[in-house]
């Protein structure tokens, strides 16, 4: 056979190769949808409502950074609802810890909206989960394109980040109404200094997996009175960053207790109500 002909021969095999693996490739079934069994896993099955009209999450369809993915958990009753907004969990579906935060809302404090950044590791649905207080759960949901988060190594290295570690700021912005126009809430902007250490994270300088350390526990007070407690995961984004809304109960002081999960506390106080 001449050399022509073999060279004909293995080309014509590789090309329907090629054709017949993209076809497989094709049809292959998509992977399932991890939703149903988060929903059994966090939520014990109980039935979930839409959430349109009652919540909103504002998340980008392409982060420009999948370790900072900005997103805006927004809630609000209509007029006259007596029921009160108990928790809202934010869920990723994709992320190796898919729970990335669950906030408790204080009762009458007043919150309509949290935003934070988080790290994002794959292609994903993302789901805002409300629970009211009679125990009704409504969900809406946003598709994120992003990968990598979870692995992005840190912007800081490790004896920068623990050297300030636990260090709090806030930020008071100037009120606006709420909902229905009067009183007036405030929003204000947490900013903690934490690596916030995802667990997949390798040393740019050993190649070794840095372990798993970030803020588990987070209570905001306004006086006495509960603004939100935030449980949190390895998506929390490096420095963990909290802009909210309140409505202000008259009191000079807004304190912060945090915890990270290697047993940290972390404790810092503010006066608030000032003039903007």
């Amino acid at each position: 056979m001449r050399a022509s002909s073999v060279f004909g021969l293995a080309g014509g095999t590789l090309a329907l190769g090629l054709i017949l693996g993209s076809a497989a490739y094709a049809q292959s079934p998509a992977p399932p949808d991890p939703w149903p069994s988060l929903v059994g896993d966090l939520f014990h099955d109980r039935p979930i409502q839409s959430g349109d009209g009652l919540i909103t999450l504002d998340a980008p369809y392409r982060a420009e950074d999948a370790a900072l993915v900005p997103m805006t958990l927004g809630f609000a009753l209509p007029a006259g609802d007596a029921r009160q907004m108990k928790k809202i969990t934010l869920v990723i579906d994709q992320n190796p810890a898919p729970m990335a935060a669950s906030f408790e809302i204080g009762a009458n404090s007043g919150v309509t909206s949290i935003a934070t950044r988080l790290r994002v590791n794959d292609y994903t649905n993302v789901h805002e989960v409300a629970e009211l207080s009679d125990g009704n759960l409504y969900a809406v949901q946003k598709y994120v394109k992003a990968a990598g988060g979870c692995s992005a190594p840190a912007g800081k290295n490790l004896d920068e980040a623990t050297a300030h570690l636990g260090e709090m700021r806030l930020r008071e912005i100037a009120a606006r109404p709420d909902t229905a126009g009067t009183p007036a809430l405030r929003e204000a902007q947490l900013m903690i200094r934490h690596p916030n250490n995802s667990g997949l994270q390798m040393d740019q300088v050993s190649h070794l997996y840095i372990p798993a350390r970030y803020i588990d526990s987070l209570k905001v007070f306004q006086g006495d009175d509960l603004i939100f407690a935030m449980e949190g995961g390895i998506s929390i984004s490096e420095d963990p960053n909290f802009r909210f809304t309140y409505k202000p109960n008259g009191a000079k002081m807004m304190r912060v207790e945090a915890r990270d999960s290697g047993g940290k506390q972390f404790k810092s106080e503010w006066p608030i109500g000032g003039e903007m």
